[in-house]
């Protein structure tokens, strides 16, 4: 298996029937990870769908001095053990589960193999930090390279994310939380993807999904552009009103691939990212896309879901650019 780092060609193609790991959670054993499990296993058990856990191991090249110096096991088994433990302990915590559960150990970079492994899941969770295997500065080197590289939605869970503290297999008894989905939308193509992920996570959870387009302040921008300048205080009004009525056209096209499903949306003026940031405390999801048009884009992971990530209270869930062809009757106001 290559292991590096990669993009695969972009719409990837995605087809939840032929995603045989299911939902993919990357474990290193850090409390992170743990939290990651939990998140994966409700996801799994919602879905009807295997829970794949994968812990990683990445052997150095070895460099000894004398023959002496030369252990009994080789640096591969050692680290390839020193996984084993690692996975016995998410044997550990999913004992209870009622669902199925694949382990499996890979040898290589962990984020690139998850990578690897996400063109085979439909959903990919990982901890937005660890402690080496699927963790790095910061966000984390594997919480941040993997929704910029999957080929499948991936859900990054922040350390404030909520387990239960209960035993047995009431630990994954799915809750009564009745918070929306929030998506954000700036009605280019690939954001209408995003939202039909969200869609379904919200169809999944039984709860309302909220569609939020961030409208930002001309206050950047009139110190470049001082023919900008609103001549009127009700300018931002204005056009906050005029993309609300365009959104409505979003909110049916929604509907009419998700009947059943309650859609709203709204539109807030100011900065995308504390808008999302805001949303995370009070949703049971939040969904990004990768990129866009401008509101919600950037190249590779984006500079907007890249700072939502950072500064999430709750889950988000990146989406990649995914072959959809339910973009075949989209609105054509951003076409």
């Amino acid at each position: 298996m290559d292991n590096d780092i990669h993009s695969a060609p972009r719409p990837v193609a995605f087809d939840r029937a032929t995603r045989d790991l299911g939902v993919l959670v990357g474990f290193d054993g850090s409390r992170q990870s743990i939290l990651a499990l939990h998140y994966g296993a409700l996801a799994a058990q919602r879905s009807g769908r295997v829970l794949t856990v994968v812990s990683a191991y990445s052997v150095p090249t070895p460099v000894y001095t004398t023959l002496a110096a030369v252990p009994n096991k080789s640096e591969a088994e050692l680290a390839s053990a020193a996984a084993k433990k690692v996975l016995d302990e998410a044997r550990r915590y999913l004992q209870d589960y009622p669902g199925k559960v694949i382990y499996r150990i890979e040898r290589g970079d962990a984020a690139g193999v998850l990578v690897d492994l996400s063109a085979l899941a439909e959903l990919a969770v990982v901890g937005a930090r660890g402690r080496g295997g699927f963790l790095g500065r910061v966000l984390g080197s594997v919480s941040s390279a993997l929704p910029a590289h999957a080929d499948c939605p991936t859900v990054v869970v922040p350390r404030q994310y909520k387990v239960s503290e209960a035993g047995g297999a009431a630990r994954f008894a799915q809750g009564e939380d009745r918070r929306p989905v929030v998506v954000g939308i700036d009605r280019s193509p690939a954001s209408r993807v995003a939202v039909l992920q969200a869609a379904f996570a919200a169809q999944n959870r039984g709860v309302a999904l909220q569609m939020l387009l961030a409208l930002p302040s001309l206050e950047g921008w009139l110190e470049w552009y001082p023919e900008l300048e609103p001549s009127d205080a009700g300018v931002t009004d204005r056009r906050q009103t005029q993309l609300e009525k365009d959104l409505e056209t979003e909110v049916q096209w929604v509907k009419a691939h998700y009947p059943a499903l309650e859609v709203t949306a709204s539109v807030k003026p100011g900065d995308p990212v504390a808008q999302l940031v805001k949303q995370t405390r009070e949703a049971q999801l939040t969904v990004v896309g990768t990129r866009g048009r401008g509101g919600f884009t950037g190249a590779l992971l984006g500079s907007v879901s890249r700072g939502v990530l950072l500064r999430a209270m709750g889950p988000v869930m990146v989406v990649p650019e995914l072959q959809e062809p339910r973009l075949s009757d989209q609105p054509e106001s951003s076409r």
